[in-house]
């Protein structure tokens, strides 16, 4: 059985999305920005705000919101007709403050599928962590056995690549991919029934 490795964040949810929506431009009304013209990750310049400002809007909305985030709804429904044909693991970067916050949230509405959750701490200023893996390629080069990783991220998914990883990019307005869900759920499926 094949090992399918998805990110958390804007693959499995919409986190930029609901961020974006219910906490940013709540917070700043005069914004007159769409979601689809977010076009960098992260996009603190978009937004005209700094990227610490960023990022402690987005802590706190992960912090308190995360946990009402639905899932991708192709995603799930795709987890719940094929997710028993693979193994799965989670692996995603967030700050380890909110690793448990996100676990939890991977384990409520993916835990018949995804057994495993990993992180790979994002920088936050002030934190000091003992040395890990700062990226995501170095984790698996660690982890092992991986035939398929889903992210949104093309800086992630080119240093899988190089490991001679079979990396599927998700589409959002940051990396520019023209396609859908379906899309990458149809790449996912010629891998794992090749």
């Amino acid at each position: 059985m094949k090992t399918v490795v998805w990110d958390v964040d804007d693959v499995l949810n919409n986190l930029m999305g609901e961020w974006f929506r219910r906490s940013w431009l709540a917070a700043h009304p005069e914004c007159r920005l769409d979601y689809a013209k977010i076009t960098a990750n992260p996009p603190h310049e978009i937004l005209g705000t700094t990227k610490d400002e960023y990022l402690q809007s987005l802590d706190h909305f992960r912090m308190n919101e995360f946990a009402s985030l639905k899932p991708v709804p192709v995603f799930m429904d795709w987890f719940q007709a094929k997710g028993h044909l693979a193994h799965h693991v989670a692996l995603t970067a967030v700050p380890l403050f909110a690793a448990p916050v996100s676990g939890g949230w991977v384990f409520s509405n993916f835990g018949n599928w995804i057994r495993s959750f990993n992180v790979v701490p994002s920088f936050r200023s002030g934190a000091d962590l003992p040395f890990t893996s700062e990226t995501k390629a170095e984790f698996l080069c660690h982890f092992g056995k991986v035939d398929v990783l889903i992210d949104d991220n093309s800086e992630v998914i080119e240093s899988v690549r190089r490991l001679g990883i079979h990396a599927i990019q998700v589409p959002r307005p940051w990396n520019g991919l023209k396609g859908s869900e379906i899309d990458v759920l149809h790449e996912l499926e010629e891998v794992l029934f090749s």
